[in-house]
């Protein structure tokens, strides 16, 4: 039988650790240290301490724009074995929220399903008054947009099926099967694709894999906006951001057995 009763001295730091995790991941929102101290009744510089610590660890993600700490991927990791996919969806949620803030744009999380589809599974949008809106449980063919390139760079199949699938896609308009094959080495190169307006003309969206320990693509997170908003280098750096949020969620997923993930990698491997 476990021993459940509590030990004759309890380790402050551990439990005000753990304290601080069960806050955050029942919190939708990200928090400051002052409001996280606050709510704990912890002192305000032990507190600053200890997320320090879990950020290193991978247990909380710090967002340096916003100057809050949200749950981390990191977590999935002690707990791989008896976590359910809704529960990769709950901790993906933060970055959704971040990515759409940051960016001004809706951020998408679609994962993939048996029949050649991916269902979108959450979402955050903007505060903006123009923004492209899409409800949870929305379907789509697996291989189309900038997440089709994603799945299609992992997915194992031949150039030849490849082919055949793509060519029952519909689009307004369309790249080559040339074109989209290039898309498709560029995602193995850079970890992420970009679609700009083949599949809705005037919509942009950029989208990066999010592998299993098997390296095959479960989820794909997608953000998606108006092609106009976007500057070549505000589009660069929204590529960055999502590129290493997926890497994360890949590194947790994955137990961390998946080291290098694309052949562009550095620092990484």
């Amino acid at each position: 039988m476990t021993d459940t009763s509590p030990p004759e001295k309890l380790v402050g730091a551990l439990s005000s650790g753990l304290k601080i995790l069960r806050y955050l991941a029942s919190s939708s929102t990200s928090h400051g240290v002052s409001r996280i101290a606050k709510d704990l009744d912890l002192n305000a510089s032990t507190c600053f301490n200890l997320l320090k610590t879990l950020v290193h660890e991978r247990l909380v993600t710090f967002d340096d724009s916003t100057k809050t700490y949200s749950i981390g991927l990191g977590l999935v990791e002690l707990a791989k074995g008896s976590l359910e996919k809704a529960s990769y969806v709950r901790l993906m949620r933060p970055h959704l929220q971040e990515l759409a803030a940051r960016h001004n744009i809706t951020t998408t999380l679609w994962q993939k399903t048996r029949d050649d589809r991916v269902v979108l599974v959450d979402l955050a949008e903007s505060g903006s008054t123009m923004r492209i809106h899409m409800s949870i449980g929305q379907r789509l063919p697996m291989y189309i947009a900038a997440l089709g390139r994603c799945m299609a760079a992992h997915s194992g199949l031949t150039n030849v099926e490849l082919r055949r699938k793509i060519s029952e896609l519909r689009w307004e308009d369309g790249p080559s099967f040339e074109t989209y094959m290039r898309d498709v080495e560029d995602v193995r190169r850079k970890g992420y694709a970009v679609d700009n307006g083949n599949y809705v003309k005037g919509v942009l969206t950029v989208s990066s894999p999010i592998l299993d320990v098997q390296r095959d693509p479960v989820m794909a997170v997608s953000v998606v906006g108006f092609a106009t908003q976007f500057s070549e280098n505000s589009l660069q750096a929204l590529c960055e951001d999502l590129r290493e949020r997926c890497r994360e969620a890949t590194t947790a997923l994955s137990g961390g057995a998946v080291k290098q993930l694309w052949s562009e990698d550095t620092g990484h491997a």
